[in-house]
Order: C-alpha cells, then sequence, then structure tokens
C-alpha cells in the first residue's frame, strides 16, 4: 500500500474511514476537490476494489465527457490507501467515516483518529440514520463531531446532509458545509433526529415498496418504474435498496422502528428472508433485481 505521509502536495489533508460502497465514492470526491486523501480500510482486498470502482468510475467520466484526463490524473495523484488507521488519520484536517452502520464501531474508528487528527480536526460520520450526539459520546472534542450524510453513487449524487449533534459547533457546521462546497455537492443543514430527513423519507417509501411486492401488488420493475417515470425520481425505491444493500436498510429500518415507535418503518417478512438468505442486492449480485458482473445496472428483476 501507498504510504499515506509520503505525499508533498500542499492540499489539506482528508482520510475517509472505510472503503466500501460508501468510502470509495467519498475519497473519490475529496481527491477530484484536490483534497490529499488517504482512504482507509483494515482489508486489502476492500482498497484494492476501491482503487478499481474509482479509477472505473473516473475512465467513464472521461468517456462522458465528464471528466478530463488530467482531472483523473490530479485526483489519482493526492489519493492514497492504507490498511492502517493511525497513517490515515495523521495530521488530517477532517475525517470523514464511512464504516457499517454500527453504533459502537463509529465511536471506535473516530476515536482512535482523534489521536492521530490535527487538533481541532472535524470528525465527520457518514450515517444515515445514527443519532450524531449518541456517537460523539465520550469522543474527545464532541464539538467537532458533525454528520455528513452522502447519497450513493456519491460520485454522482449532489446532496449532502449536514447533521447537527448536541455538541457540534457552529464553527464545525460551516467547516463541513465548506468542504461539501468544495466537493462540488450541496448541503443541507438537519438537526439530530432519527433517519434525519433523507432516510426517514426515503426508508418509508422504500419499505412500503417492498410491503407492494410482498402482497402482489406489481413486480419490482413496475414498481420502480411508477416512481422515475410517475414521480421522476431518479432511480426506482426497489433498485435503490438493492444499490444502497438490502442488510443496510434493514438496520436502519429496526433502528427507526424502535426509535420512532412507528409502524411505518416496521421491517417487512420479505426484507428480513430476503437477508437471511444472503439477497443483499448488487453486492451479493441478487436482490430485487439480479445484478450481473461488477455490479452493473440490471436488465431483468429478480423472480
Amino acid at each position: 500500500m501507498s504510504d499515506p505521509r509520503s505525499s508533498t502536495t500542499d492540499a489539506p489533508r482528508l482520510a475517509v474511514l472505510g472503503a466500501g460502497t460508501m468510502g470509495h465514492g467519498i475519497a473519490q470526491v475529496a481527491a477530484m476537490a484536490g483534497y490529499e486523501t488517504r482512504l482507509f480500510d483494515l482489508l486489502p482486498d476492500a482498497l484494492d476494489a476501491a482503487r478499481t470502482r474509482i479509477e472505473s468510475n473516473l475512465d467513464n467520466g472521461i468517456a462522458r465527457g465528464k471528466v478530463t484526463p488530467e482531472a483523473r490524473e490530479q485526483a489519482l495523484g493526492v489519493l492514497t490507501f492504507t490498511s492502517r488507521l493511525i497513517e490515515a488519520a495523521d495530521g488530517v484536517e477532517i475525517a470523514i467515516e464511512a464504516v457499517p452502520e454500527k453504533l459502537d464501531l463509529k465511536r471506535q474508528v473516530l476515536g482512535a483518529c482523534a489521536e492521530a487528527a490535527a487538533e481541532g480536526a472535524v470528525l465527520a460520520t457518514n450515517t444515515s440514520s445514527l443519532s450524531i450526539s449518541r456517537i460523539a459520546e465520550g469522543l474527545p472534542g464532541p464539538e467537532r463531531v458533525v454528520g455528513m450524510h452522502f447519497f450513493n453513487p456519491v460520485h454522482i449524487m449532489a446532496l449532502v446532509e449536514i447533521v447537527r449533534g448536541a455538541e457540534t459547533s457552529d464553527e464545525t457546521v460551516a467547516r463541513t458545509r465548506g468542504v461539501a462546497e468544495r466537493m462540488g455537492k450541496t448541503p443541507i443543514v438537519i438537526a439530530d433526529s432519527p433517519g434525519f430527513a433523507s432516510s426517514r423519507l426515503g426508508v418509508a417509501l422504500g419499505l412500503e415498496a417492498i410491503r407492494m411486492v410482498e402482497a402482489g401488488v406489481a413486480s419490482p420493475e413496475d414498481i420502480d418504474t411508477a416512481m422515475t417515470l410517475g414521480y421522476r425520481h431518479p432511480m426506482g425505491p426497489l433498485k435503490l435498496g438493492d444499490l444502497v444493500g438490502l442488510d443496510v436498510r434493514l438496520d436502519i429500518a429496526r433502528y427507526l422502528h424502535g426509535a420512532l415507535r412507528s409502524p411505518v418503518f416496521e421491517p417487512p417478512a420479505l426484507l428480513e428472508r430476503m437477508v437471511a438468505e444472503g439477497r443483499l442486492g448488487r453486492k451479493s449480485g441478487e436482490g430485487f433485481y439480479r445484478w450481473g458482473e461488477a455490479g452493473q445496472l440490471p436488465t431483468n428483476p429478480s423472480e
């Protein structure tokens, strides 16, 4: 792996902690924005996969005329990969955690990062539903802990939710807004409430779509078409669930159901069964759709 401290760039330093579906995308847009970006994951295979996907995204951007060859080389030139958390966090001004939606894991990763990052560094979490205030509990400098919720695919989606915890400072919110805008994103500021704004609405829609499949109302493909053509959503809720990961959807639904005590968020039996069977969406090759090699968009809904 490349040593993240070997870069000679004067760019601001940023760490992305976790190289999965969201992490590799955040690292890509950070590098394209000119940040000296260190992407961390414990698993070397995850880092290799992240590198491949970032390069593929950039190559596709060139093919579509959205990215210049020079921008591609600039981004890859400031992007390094490491399986050592302390190396990734060493001296960074902002760290963005993108590990699975487990409260203790997020606290552990951000706590370790806080010890190595620059004094006063922003500690951001990409959580889509967990409480920012609870994540910040016990961390040094809770005023610098903030939610920075990106949307998948990160290099295409323009929105970033900035979520203010109980102790998040105005300075932290302002700095985080500046990072998002430098990445070319449109930030909105949300209070720390279960599901924030987007997840609360999006999960409610996605779970209802699953219930419709469960009840035989329509096929996944036709339900998604209803939302893309009827409501101009860029992607239907079932295809989006496959893309995010049905296991992730289930974790968020369970959390919101417990936090809000609303039947709207009670996980459908079909979702529980699909996750138990390992049908997790794109990452497993099958969910509501069958996904081909390299996770390309599906052509046929699953049976």
